[in-house]
């Protein structure tokens, strides 16, 4: 049975079908066809979020573009949060076919023979975890067999941050079915060419996510923050930690570093946005021992998306204390809305923010992590922002673009 379709046409868009405006840009008619295969409205989260805003690139520069997500991302208990939907209305001008469940082979062979009498020109498939491998696997070699569609494969991750059994052989099957690949990172090209050494693969910066509107002042953004009933003062020295909450993303490394005293006395809060993607309790229970709860602001729900803005604005600066990390999301937010950040000395995330340029770079550990939150603040904000904003003019929607097709040829 085939899933819902989500379609709806936005005002002022030009004549491709589905198309949807894009800032600076004019649609171009009759270029071919890209099928994205990835999660997409009405499920939330980054990467429904990420695929959403390159179909509209797609649709911009001329190409057909539908999204096919997932009737079943996730069964109930296997995922993590409290919910996988979205409250937010559909977005407009985007073709979406709720087609794929992740746990049913009939329903792959079923998807991938609707994709291969398609026909797309090229294929845009997401890979962030193994457990996706066989379905994705499964479905893109049925499409191959029209010997027309290339596979171009978006991995945010080939070696997981939590590993469970079976993510190398599911990682292997999922990766020997596409054409080319994209990473967002060093580590992640490093991690592919342990699996695929051969075939073509190119690294493009993750694009800034600027579908969540233009910046707004600090002053505007605490005041929408106060009238949702979040404690936030204009006057306070505000650090945010932002995203789903999981042992990886060192909350709890943060938390330790606002208990030093030098933090305390300058009054810098942390205020944490996202959802806990794990057992709340030990957050709490390190909280209450280090007698830190004046010092943070918890808004630990799902942000949605009409949010977002007033979170990354209403901060003096984005902090991302990761234990591992390939790339975040996080950090093409805070370069859009032009906060400093400090990030961890791992992964991808030192190469992605140049230290004592667009933001301080720190050991994943609370000494560390304290000494560069004080360093932060006695620079300021402004020291950072001119080498923020000339650095933020790398990540553009349309050079992703044009890596796909290049790769696709």
């Amino acid at each position: 049975m085939k899933g819902p379709v989500v379609k709806a046409s936005a005002p002022g868009t030009g004549s491709v079908p589905g198309a949807a405006s894009v800032p600076g840009k004019d649609p171009v008619p009759g270029r071919g066809s890209v099928v994205i295969i990835g999660p997409a409205y009405p499920l939330r989260g980054g990467l429904a979020t990420f695929d959403q805003r390159l179909a509209r690139e797609f649709l911009a520069e001329g190409y057909d573009c539908p999204i096919y997500s997932f009737s079943l991302q996730y069964p109930a208990f296997l995922f993590p949060g409290t919910t996988q939907y979205s409250t937010d209305p559909p977005p407009e001008g985007l073709t979406i076919h709720s087609r794929i469940n992740s746990m049913n082979p009939f329903n792959w062979w079923s998807v991938g023979r609707e994709l291969r009498r398609m026909r797309p020109d090229i294929i845009v498939v997401r890979f962030w975890l193994p457990l996706m491998g066989p379905a994705l696997g499964t479905i893109l070699r049925q499409v191959r067999k029209n010997r027309h569609t290339k596979v171009v494969a978006i991995t945010d991750n080939v070696i997981p941050h939590e590993k469970r059994p079976g993510d190398k052989p599911f990682t292997r099957y999922f990766l020997k079915a596409c054409n080319a690949f994209i990473t967002m990172s060093e580590k992640v090209m490093r991690d592919l060419r342990l699996f695929q050494p051969v075939r073509p693969a190119q690294q493009v910066a993750h694009p800034l996510y600027d579908n969540f509107g233009a910046p707004i002042t600090r002053e505007a953004a605490r005041q929408l923050l106060r009238d949702k009933g979040v404690a936030i003062a204009d006057n306070d020295r505000v650090l945010l930690f932002f995203g789903f909450i999981r042992r990886y993303k060192g909350l709890d490394i943060v938390l330790e570093a606002m208990s030093d005293k030098r933090i305390g006395d300058l009054g810098i809060r942390l205020l944490v946005a996202g959802e806990f993607y794990e057992d709340a309790a030990p957050y709490h229970e390190l909280i209450a021992r280090l007698g830190i709860a004046d010092r943070l602001i918890l808004r630990t729900d799902f942000i949605p998306d009409g949010e977002v803005r007033d979170y990354l604005c209403a901060a003096d600066a984005v902090i991302q204390p990761y234990r591992n990390a390939t790339q975040s999301g996080v950090t093409p937010l805070a370069y859009h809305f032009e906060k400093p950040m400090i990030v961890s000395n791992v992964g991808g995330l030192p190469a992605l923010v140049p230290h004592d340029k667009v933001g301080l770079v720190a050991e994943p550990e609370p000494a560390a992590m304290a000494d560069a939150i004080l360093r932060f603040f006695a620079l300021g904000e402004s020291y950072f922002l001119p080498a923020l904003r000339s650095e933020k003019e790398k990540y553009s929607w349309s050079r992703l673009v044009e890596t796909i097709l290049h790769l696709s040829k």
